[in-house]
């Protein structure tokens, strides 16, 4: 025990404390006189007395429970009114001051509130009604206080009546910042806002999202409730429970409550990190009963309470678990200390607080400085009557400099300052030393603006009436068997990070981590949580992200999704690949096998140009059409088979606008070519004279093919300028960009293919029509053979066509061009070139003639006469018709003579009966 070498006389003492309120003077707990009177409001005792459940008469009783921290406010209030006293601030005005004592009673600190909006110098303490209270001038001129944000709420409402400032030092309540509800507030600590704030942002650092909250189940519990629920949330930080105690000491269900508090946090094994909203009183009753239960948690620790001294020394506190909490910012308290040293000096006649703590130390003097606190704290003003007799105390120098909460000095300080300097600025241009030079509601003006140096830092009020200084973190650790509190950080409101003092520092932080408080395990990237319906979104499952979506990090509440255009990823994965993009290359096999294909087409084309070159003269050549048109059907299907080269490689602009256009106008020419010869040989064996004329009329070469190819010269032309195929993206597969051509229209290139389709159908008429001409003109079969290739491969690859996706389309096409072209270029030129290359004997003229004169003899033999029309008068014929499949019949048609024959459309008239077949022969091998 620290004794100091100072015994003060305590007899008289005793009687000024054990009797309760007389008056209104005995309810003043410190006051000195001044031109400018300041009140304060400080719950010097934690609880209020209350003897009956119900009380019958309005009477206000004492209190119990004296607070050494909040007592050590009022001393703070008083040496910064001292110190501003003897300095030039305020040139010669003396600022005077009324503290009252609330009890931490809402009801107490009603009845101060009231005292203080009683008329100044008027005979009794009366508050008078008005209308406008502009001119009214009540005792005091601002008000600094309370304790409690509870209480400051309540005592705000009655000051707004006449606008009297009412600064806290304390009250820290988030709805106070509401300027419409409470307009004379200011205070000179943050907003619960920030505090909490701060703490989600702690807990969510630290990594844990699974906790608990207990708060006082009043104004402030509710409020920081609220305020602290939002941060969680936006902190991703979920309450597994909230527990709230009675806000008094005086409830007697307080006792039960927290022991159901603590019944719930044990019962929630996986939470283990507790924030507490209370009151000092309400953490010392719930850590004693906690440390029973040995209960080990950390507790995050309100600005209320983090750096109260007296609960660090509560038996086995350091069983208890980690406390980290937060406080208000503080400086250089060397001049507090000071003051504190020469405090037994201070005269005690207006100061009650200083007569019961002389008193309290006297009574406690046998107690160790550990016990010291919980001995004070246990003593009523009643039981002091009977205490009183001891006529000494020991005065220790070191117990209250040791309970010192440095954040909430500061903040007194701080509120008695900003007046100060309020005051100065309305007292430059009038005398203040007269009460009545102004008004409270002046002065509250002048507070909202007023701006001042405090230790070389600029001090404002924002416009909620909020000074936002920060936060300092602290940690109470355990050193040399004592706990300490220690600062290991400061919370910067701005920036909402914390600032630590040194690495070493930021180490003990970084050791909470250690510990878990989470619901569920952390999900691995590549995962994301399930949350059902019915839990908290911290409790969840771990789920794999789907195909096309990830996570980079752990407990992600969703998975990303990809760019589905340029980007793939599996299940479960950690990041988006790259798609390949993807085209029928160059040196792709099956590019490499239809390119093969095409070259061999290019070869056989050279072979049988080579092979018709050299039998020019002969007659299978000339019965093709001669050198030049066999050239021409040659050179187009040249151009289609060098066409497919345009489908392989990576699509360019250039390459899509030309290929379709290139190979339809290529295989439009061939198709027209081909037509002509088909219409020349369905001329030259024509036997009906109707037709061979219609025929003979018809039968143009060149205008023929211009026409035809110049048609689709056209739908090609305006294809391309008007819906242009262009270069797409397709992105339909997974894992891969398919890089292509579309066409631009569908329409355009249905039009296009359908124009070939019905030159080929045209064509495969006319050559089905003369399928059974002579053998080495029989081109036609060949021909309608081609054209059925032809329909059979374009018919296929429709269905094919549309329904494949990926770089092989275009290969699709390419098929099928070759298939057709192969199919026409050999059923046309194959057979000639076979004859002219192993049938030679047939080569000839003569064999040629030969061939003609049979298939004209057979075709003479077997004529089935089917119309017969004659004149009335009309005979028949004078030439027999032997043939048993021959008949005729007599009809007359413009008064001649007529055969009709069907069956070969020959018109046979005054023909000699025994040279026909000659005379047809000869005729017809002339017409070729």
């Amino acid at each position: 025990m620290a004794l100091g070498g100072l015994l003060i006389p305590c007899f008289v003492i005793s009687f000024d404390i054990t009797h309760s309120c007389q008056n209104t003077d005995n309810f003043v707990g410190a006051s000195s006189p001044g031109d400018i009177v300041i009140g304060g409001l400080f719950s010097v005792h934690g609880k209020m007395l209350h003897p009956e459940e119900h009380p019958m008469r309005p009477v206000i009783q004492n209190c119990a429970g004296f607070e050494i921290q909040v007592f050590l406010q009022t001393l703070a209030m008083i040496h910064a009114i001292e110190m501003i006293n003897n300095s030039t601030l305020l040139s010669g005005i003396k600022l005077g001051y009324e503290i009252y004592d609330t009890c931490a009673e809402v009801t107490k600190a009603m009845g101060a509130a009231l005292r203080f909006l009683a008329k100044f110098n008027a005979s009794k303490d009366t508050v008078e009604y008005k209308c406008n209270y502009s001119d009214y001038i009540p005792r005091i001129k601002a008000v600094i206080g309370s304790s409690y944000s509870e209480i400051a709420m309540a005592v705000s409402r009655l000051l707004n009546l006449q606008l009297i400032p009412l600064v806290s030092h304390a009250s820290s309540a988030e709805i106070l910042s509401d300027k419409i509800r409470f307009p004379s507030f200011l205070r000179t600590v943050p907003s619960d806002f920030y505090q909490t704030r701060a703490m989600a942002r702690l807990i969510h650092r630290s990594g844990w999202n699974w906790i608990g909250l207990i708060a006082t189940d009043d104004d402030y519990g509710r409020s920081a409730l609220d305020s602290f629920g939002i941060q969680a949330m936006a902190n991703n930080v979920c309450i597994a429970f909230k527990e709230m105690l009675p806000a008094y000491l005086s409830d007697g269900t307080i006792n039960a409550k927290v022991n159901q508090a603590l019944e719930k946090i044990v019962q929630e094994t996986r939470v283990n990190v507790i924030v507490v909203f209370l009151r000092q009183f309400h953490v010392t009753k719930l850590f004693r009963k906690a440390i029973e239960r040995n209960i080990h948690k950390i507790w995050i620790a309100c600005d209320n309470w983090s750096a109260a001294v007296k609960i660090t020394t509560i038996p086995n506190i350091k069983h208890l678990g980690t406390v980290v909490g937060f406080a208000y910012k503080s400086e250089n308290m060397s001049t507090f200390h000071d003051f504190l040293k020469t405090l037994h000096l201070q005269p005690t006649e207006n100061n009650m607080f200083l007569k019961e703590y002389s008193v309290l130390l006297s009574t406690c003097a046998h107690v160790e400085d550990q016990d010291l606190n919980k001995c004070i704290s246990n003593y009523s003003q009643e039981n002091l009557i009977y205490e009183a007799g001891m006529c000494s105390q020991s005065w220790r120098d070191d117990f209250l400099r040791a309970n010192i909460e440095p954040g909430f000095i500061q903040s007194t300080m701080l509120a008695v300052h900003a007046i100060a300097y309020a005051v100065r600025e309305l007292c430059k241009d009038r005398d203040c030393k007269n009460p009545v030079a102004f008004a409270p509601w002046e002065l509250l003006e002048e507070l909202k603006k007023v701006t001042f140096n405090d230790n070389e830092k600029e001090v404002h009020f924002d416009a909620k009436g909020d000074l936002n200084m920060g936060y300092d973190v602290l940690l109470w650790k355990e050193i040399s068997g004592r706990m300490v509190i220690t600062e290991i950080a400061e919370y910067d409101l701005q920036k909402d990070d914390f600032i630590f003092k040194d690495e070493e520092k930021e180490m003990e932080f970084l050791n909470l981590k250690t510990i878990k408080s989470t619901c569920s395990r952390k999900c691995r990237p590549g995962q994301m949580k399930k949350v059902s319906a019915s839990k908290h979104t911290c409790c969840y499952e771990c789920v794999n992200c789907p195909e096309d979506h990830y996570t980079n990090q752990a407990d992600m509440d969703y998975c990303f999704l990809c760019n589905n255009k340029t980007h793939w990823s599996p299940v479960n994965s950690t990041t988006c690949y790259k798609k390949t993009v993807e085209y029928l290359s160059w040196n792709d096999w099956f590019a490499i096998l239809l390119i093969i294909l095409s070259g061999l087409g290019v070869v056989l084309i050279f072979a049988i140009s080579t092979i018709f070159t050299r039998n020019l003269a002969t007659p299978v050549v000339k019965a093709s059409g001669g050198l030049t048109v066999c050239y021409v059907i040659l050179l187009c299907h040249f151009f289609v088979f060098a066409s497919t080269g345009f489908f392989i490689g990576e699509p360019r602009e250039f390459k899509c606008k030309t290929r379709q256009a290139f190979f339809g106008i290529s295989f439009a020419l061939c198709i027209s070519c081909i037509l002509m010869k088909s219409l020349k040989i369905l001329l030259a064996f024509s036997f009906d004279p109707k037709l061979q004329n219609f025929l003979k009329c018809l039968y143009k070469p060149v205008p023929i093919v211009v026409t035809c190819t110049g048609i689709q010269v056209v739908i090609c032309t305006f294809w391309v300028i008007f819906r242009s195929p262009f270069v797409e993206q397709n992105f339909f597969i997974r894992r891969v960009i398919i890089l292509e051509c579309n066409e631009g229209s569908i329409v355009a290139f249905g039009v296009m293919l359908g124009y070939i389709a019905a030159l080929a159908f045209i064509c495969f008429i006319f050559a089905f029509k003369g399928r059974k001409l002579p053998e080495n003109y029989n081109e036609a079969k060949f021909i309608t053979f081609g054209m059925l290739i032809y329909f059979i491969a374009w018919i296929t690859f429709i269905p094919v066509y549309t329904t494949t996706f990926g770089k092989y389309r275009p290969a699709v096409e390419i098929t099928v061009i070759l298939i057709s072209n192969y199919g026409i270029l050999c059923c046309t030129f194959l057979p000639k070139c076979y004859i002219i290359l192993y049938k030679q004997e047939t080569n000839t003229k003569s064999a040629f003639l030969k061939i003609i004169y049979n298939y004209s003899s057979k075709s003479a033999g077997c004529l089935t006469v089917s119309q017969i029309s004659l004149e009335s008068n009309c005979t028949t014929p004078q030439y027999p018709i032997t043939n048993s499949c021959c008949k005729a019949e007599k009809t007359s048609v413009n008064g001649n003579c007529h055969f009709e024959v069907s069956k070969h459309s020959l018109i046979r008239e005054n023909v000699p009966p025994k040279n026909t077949a000659g005379t047809i022969s000869r005729k017809r091998l002339s017409s070729i």
